[in-house]
């Protein structure tokens, strides 16, 4: 068998899918069908927002599939009717059985970590918001239970220091790309032999990456300053870690922090406190202080800490 003989379906959403759709097309393999999620209205203008895999496919003349439901009989029919020996899947929604056990040769997964860990939907954030120093992508074969099945390939990277979640994402991107090829050529020449977790937990529990949700990305300024700052950049820039600003009248304002510099040493802080002189916005955290580089106001633009400060006098506030 050949690329070209080989019918793949491509199921994918957001850019970070559109990267490897995008070297599966232009190296010549064979896309028969690509499913992505339906459209959906959002933003202030309500505008109708397609996926960024829609907008590619649609460029590049792709069979289009955008199901409401994935175990509904007509899109089940219809996927069928494509004959696809092989479905790939990057950052889509849970498959049902009837659709990934559907190809003679399985399905595979696309997962952003090194899998055991950070099994979930958020594995860059919670890789980054936990100071690790290395992480990756997985290819994976589809079953049951979410992100569990057998390994095919790995490939690790380092996260930098100063590396945010966006950052990180980019590199991902590119590097899963590549790997998606591999896995795929992998797959047509016969060579893969999946490894399954279990044998790659050694003993350890798998790490969870779960969902981010609002109360997530709230800053705790008690916790230690390496902590926060590793918080803050995992979810920079979305979704954004954010805080409180409180006067003394106890009037608040929602504030997303989206850098800071590495921690500050200081003797004695005292959590959320505020220091600023106009050039320079630090706080205290439980054992030092952070120095906010870039954060945004409710219902303003982003801009760096000295031009917020000299349109938000701060004397009298603290963070909370």
């Amino acid at each position: 068998m050949t690329k070209e003989d080989l019918r793949i379906v491509f199921f994918g959403t957001p850019d970070f899918a559109v990267e490897s759709l995008r070297r599966l097309v232009e190296g010549g393999y064979n896309i028969v069908g690509v499913v992505t999620m339906p459209d959906k209205i959002a933003g202030r203008g309500h505008r109708m927002i397609q996926s960024a895999v829609k907008q590619y496919a649609v460029e590049q003349g792709l069979y289009l599939m955008q199901p409401d439901k994935l175990k509904d009989e007509a899109f089940v029919s219809e996927l069928r009717s494509l004959n696809a020996q092989l479905h790939i899947v990057i950052a889509f929604r849970m498959l049902p059985e009837v659709v990934w056990a559907m190809p003679p040769l399985g399905t595979f997964n696309l997962h952003a970590s090194l899998l055991p860990k950070y099994r979930g939907a958020a594995p860059i954030n919670w890789a980054v918001m936990n100071g690790d120093t290395v992480t990756g992508v997985t290819t994976f074969f589809l079953k049951h239970e979410i992100d569990t099945g057998d390994v095919i390939q790995q490939k690790a990277i380092e996260i930098g220091r100063t590396d945010n979640v966006e950052v990180v994402h980019d590199k991902l991107m590119l590097l899963g790309a590549d790997m998606v090829l591999e896995t795929v050529d992998a797959i047509i020449a016969g060579t893969v032999e999946p490894i399954p977790q279990l044998e790659m937990l050694d003993g350890e529990l798998p790490t969870p990456a779960p969902k981010i949700f609002t109360e997530t990305c709230r800053i705790d300024w008690n916790r230690p300053a390496e902590e926060l700052y590793n918080h803050i950049r995992g979810l920079s820039p979305y979704p954004a870690a954010w805080s409180e600003l409180v006067d003394e009248q106890g009037n608040t304002h929602h504030v997303k922090i989206f850098a800071t510099t590495e921690p500050i040493p200081k003797t004695e802080p005292l959590p959320g406190t505020i220091t600023a002189d106009g050039k320079h916005l630090i706080v205290d955290c439980a054992d030092g202080a952070l120095e906010i580089l870039s954060l945004q106001l409710s219902g303003k633009r982003r801009m760096p800490a000295p031009d917020f400060m000299r349109g938000f006098p701060l004397a009298g506030y603290h963070f909370t």
